[in-house]
């Protein structure tokens, strides 16, 4: 069984009216701090086209974790 992964769904707006989603996950590389206090995301992926809404992106992006993970968040796809 794979290990829990610690990922992360955030939207931007990058210009006026033009917002993306952004799916990121957790990397362990501070040294000495424990993994449940702090945590550095990296890019996992992105959307490539703007969605005229906030709402419109994050449902956009919920719909990608489904696809990469399912619904009970186990793996189901591949980044």
């Amino acid at each position: 069984m794979a290990s829990p992964r610690n990922i992360a769904l955030t939207v931007h707006e990058l210009e006026a009216g033009e917002f993306y989603w952004v799916l990121m996950e957790a990397v362990d590389d501070t040294p000495g701090t424990p993994r449940d206090t702090a945590h550095t995301y990296v890019p996992l992926e992105a959307a490539h086209a703007p969605y005229a809404t906030y709402s419109n992106a994050l449902v956009a992006g919920v719909a990608v974790m489904r696809r990469l993970f399912g619904p009970g968040g186990t793996a189901s796809g591949s980044l």
